[in-house]
């Protein structure tokens, strides 16, 4: 792994980013690319095309085995965010939804599910509105200086968020913190990568 986060140069968070589908692969994790490819390129576009942006019930449990292949695997969790009551999630969502772009405040209204931590919630939002949210993702935080040892919590989010949103607006227009993101995931090699 190259210390990436140093780095000025946009072409090589370009390169990283290019990457990101290959460490994806990589990965070896059953249907990782096929939840991948559907967070990535299919949800973002049916939250926007929805008059009150919202995820559903069977969106919140498939977002939520893309977190978990993507990397670390909690069944239990698994097992509350599936009992969650569509009604309640559709409404919990909607309600988050509407408070874009605060930097924390979305996240604590879905942290009510249950099931749904801060990193299931940034998971949400970066597919509503990749412009302000990443995906909170701990190979992430590890290689951005100064934020210490990875918390589960809105105010770690919120500085990590920060740190991403800065690092987007120096690489220029093109880039959003999501894209951030997936550059420094791909950058560490995912979970394969960072345990070798």
């Amino acid at each position: 792994m190259t210390d990436l986060w140093t780095s000025t140069t946009e072409q090589a968070w370009r390169t990283a980013l290019d990457r990101y589908q290959a460490v994806v692969s990589a990965q070896g994790i059953a249907r990782l690319s096929e939840l991948d490819q559907w967070y990535r390129d299919e949800l973002p576009g049916t939250l926007a095309g929805r008059p009150g942006p919202h995820v559903t019930a069977s969106e919140l449990v498939r977002l939520t085995e893309w977190k978990m292949a993507r990397g670390v695997w909690r069944a239990p969790n698994l097992v509350l965010v599936r009992s969650n009551p569509p009604e309640m999630v559709v409404e919990t969502s909607a309600a988050a939804l509407a408070l874009v772009p605060h930097p924390t405040t979305p996240i604590s209204a879905l942290v009510a599910l249950k099931g749904v931590g801060p990193a299931t919630a940034s998971a949400v939002l970066s597919a509503a509105a990749p412009e302000t949210y990443p995906f909170f993702d701990e190979l992430v935080a590890a290689q951005v200086p100064g934020l210490g040892v990875v918390a589960w919590t809105p105010a770690y989010y919120r500085r990590y968020a920060e740190a991403l949103r800065g690092r987007a607006a120096q690489l220029g227009a093109a880039w959003t913190p999501t894209m951030v993101e997936r550059a420094l995931w791909s950058n560490a090699g995912g979970k394969k990568g960072a345990r070798s």
